[in-house]
């Protein structure tokens, strides 16, 4: 039965599909309508719909083509590329750490290039006409030549080295006061050195005080660390001797006084108290005084690198300091805080150059030390007058005057170099006119202006 009513659906679908077609005709166009079982006359197909003519779209106008550039208009643009293409193409930073970057590259190119001086010949050759002071030089006491910042410790070893041909001991002691720079260590060593000898002094007769041991640990510690401290044992009548250990069957370094000198026990007195007393040999800062006729220029200064005292180390530390600022510059400091800054800023110098100018226009130009008190600049100008009596004041930057002359030039803030006013007392001044004497052209000496110079 199953099978039966099969066959009779199959049937009835074949009837319902239609007419047939060929698989080699071309395809005959297929109503879809609605659903299927539908009549056909009720399905509509989109193909039997009456056709309505589209409209066809109306043509544009043609775009007219934009008139050419003027020639005016292509050379200016032909200009403006020339410039772009030679200008430089700035990096857009953005961010604190990009500017903070881009400055610390800045400052070790600064920095490598400040490393690498010229020699100094070359250096005075290139900057002679441009600046205001050759340099920074100093006055040898040994010798009384002046000499360059650079190369005075090269004088003084030289002088302190010819000198002992003529007093060995006077130029040991010398040599230990001034090389050696922990002067903490030179007073230890020192005041070891003047035992030993006192021992000996007080002494004589006991062997034990005439040697003295190099291995010792308080001769290793205190005194073998001093430069000079050898040739001073040499100069006062020590000699090195290797000696046996009594009980050990070994040898060790000592000094051992000479025998000629137990006749000699007030020498020994003496040294000690020589090298007690001594100081390091110290130079004298030259002033380099200068005196310029009257000039607009008075107040532009032209700096060598000896005032800025740049050594390697004071490099890094500048750069950190910049670098420092940098990152400062967004933050609120307190009033503590800027004062610190300023305190190390002040420190940075070692030397300042001042010109005081008189109301006359003359100027005298000295340099000085930077934490040296303005007492030295009053001195310095008042041994520069033809009369040194004559009352006077000294106006800073401002017009303010410089009346602690206990303060330093940085704490003045005249470093590295500051132009100032000098100013007669009026009430001196007028007493001078109503006398009606005659008063000279300039107040300054007459050998002063005699090798007056022109401020370039």
């Amino acid at each position: 039965m199953r099978k039966f009513f099969q066959e009779l659906k199959t049937d009835l679908k074949f009837k319902t599909a239609g007419p047939g077609q060929k698989l080699s005709e071309p395809s005959r166009h297929r109503c879809h309508g609605g659903m299927r079982g539908e009549p056909t006359s009720s399905r509509t197909c989109r193909s039997h719909l009456p056709r309505v003519p589209r409209e066809k779209p109306k043509a544009e106008p043609a775009p007219q083509p934009r008139p050419g550039p003027t020639d005016e208009v292509q050379m200016a643009a032909a200009a403006a590329l020339a410039r772009m293409e030679l200008k430089p193409k700035a990096k857009v930073s953005s961010g604190q750490e990009t500017v903070r970057n881009q400055v610390r590259k800045e400052l070790m190119a600064e920095a490598a290039a400040s490393e690498k001086e010229l020699p100094v010949e070359e250096k005075d050759k290139e900057g002679a006409a441009a600046h205001s002071v050759s340099g920074v030089y100093f006055i040898c006491p040994l010798t009384g030549a002046v000499v360059r910042k650079n190369e005075k410790e090269k004088h003084f070893r030289e002088a302190i080295e010819s000198y002992f041909s003529v007093d060995p001991v006077a130029a040991s002691i010398m040599e230990i006061h001034t090389f050696n720079r922990d002067r903490e260590k030179v007073r230890v060593g020192v005041e070891t050195m003047a035992k030993y000898l006192d021992n000996i002094y007080l002494h004589p007769e006991e062997e034990k005080y005439r040697k003295i041991k190099l291995q010792n640990k308080v001769f290793q510690e205190r005194i073998n660390c001093l430069e000079g401290i050898h040739r001073f044992f040499q100069a006062v009548g020590f000699e090195t001797k290797t000696l046996p250990v009594p009980g050990q069957g070994t040898t060790e370094e000592y000094y051992v006084l000479k025998e000629e000198m137990l006749t000699k026990l007030e020498d020994l007195k003496d040294y000690k108290e020589q090298l007690l007393s001594s100081e390091p040999v110290r130079a004298q800062l030259d002033r380099q005084l200068c005196v310029f006729k009257p000039s607009h220029e008075a107040a532009r200064f032209e700096l060598p690198n000896d005032f800025y005292n740049l050594t390697a180390e004071e490099i890094r530390r500048e750069q950190q300091l910049r670098t420092e600022a940098v990152e400062k510059a967004s933050m609120l400091r307190t009033r503590a805080m800027r004062e610190k800054e300023e305190q190390r800023e002040m420190r940075k110098y070692s030397y300042t150059l001042v010109r005081v100018r008189f109301p006359d226009g003359y100027i005298l130009q000295g340099t000085f030390y930077a934490r040296e008190s303005v007492s030295a600049l009053y001195n310095f100008v008042r041994e520069a007058l033809r009369d040194d009596w004559l009352p006077f004041e000294l106006l800073g930057p401002g017009g303010l005057k410089l009346t602690d002359e206990n303060l330093a030039f940085n704490e003045c803030g005249l470093v590295p170099s500051a132009l100032l006013t000098l100013t007669w007392d009026a009430a001196v001044m007028a007493d001078i006119e109503a006398s009606g004497e005659e008063q000279p052209a300039s107040p300054l000496k007459p050998e002063l202006l005699s090798r007056v110079q022109t401020l370039s």
